[in-house]
């Protein structure tokens, strides 16, 4: 089994690898510590000192918060805003912008690429912090907001990475 170091593990999250050197890692069998590589370089990257569990977007991670109440798991962006528990789903506490009209979704699907918005509409969830764009949905108007998934952490890393999660306080 292959193992590499955090410079490739980098070079691949940003996508500068050459092809062929992504295609060969991403074909192989990942190594054990591989995981937790990716969570260091995701963890130098963020704007806080908690700990990231698990990314669950490009800029949006569950985290144990450091701060009080300590070990709650909670999802945060990348710049620090906190959308709350995990459990919840982080997209009720976004900005979100419903593009359901013909103007504004000629923004992004112009002409004949446009679709009809009483049958679609595109919701963009937006980090109140910071303004990245998070999450796009798109789905008929009137239905509920879809929440993406709901992992099993404690599964993950005592079934698949070999370690416990520190307990979470318990919750009210």
């Amino acid at each position: 089994m292959a193992s590499y170091d955090k410079e490739v593990i980098r070079d691949l999250i940003d996508g500068t690898l050459p092809w062929q050197s992504t295609k060969s890692i991403m074909s192989q069998y990942k190594d054990d510590d591989r995981f937790f590589k990716y969570i260091d370089i995701l963890q130098e990257r963020v704007k806080f000192n908690d700990q990231i569990l698990l990314p669950i977007g490009e800029h949006l991670y569950i985290v144990a918060k450091k701060s009080e109440p300590q070990g709650e798991r909670v999802v945060k962006c990348g710049c620090g805003y906190e959308f709350g528990h995990y459990t919840n789903n982080w997209k009720l506490n976004a900005v979100i912008n419903v593009r359901d009209e013909e103007e504004e979704i000629a923004e992004i699907y112009p002409g004949r690429h446009s679709y009809d918005p009483d049958w679609m509409e595109i919701r963009e969830f937006i980090c109140p912090g910071c303004a990245t764009l998070l999450e796009v949905e798109a789905a008929a108007p009137g239905y509920p907001i879809v929440f993406d998934f709901l992992p099993y952490l404690e599964t993950f890393y005592r079934d698949w990475l070999g370690r416990e999660l520190p307990a979470e306080p318990t919750r009210d």
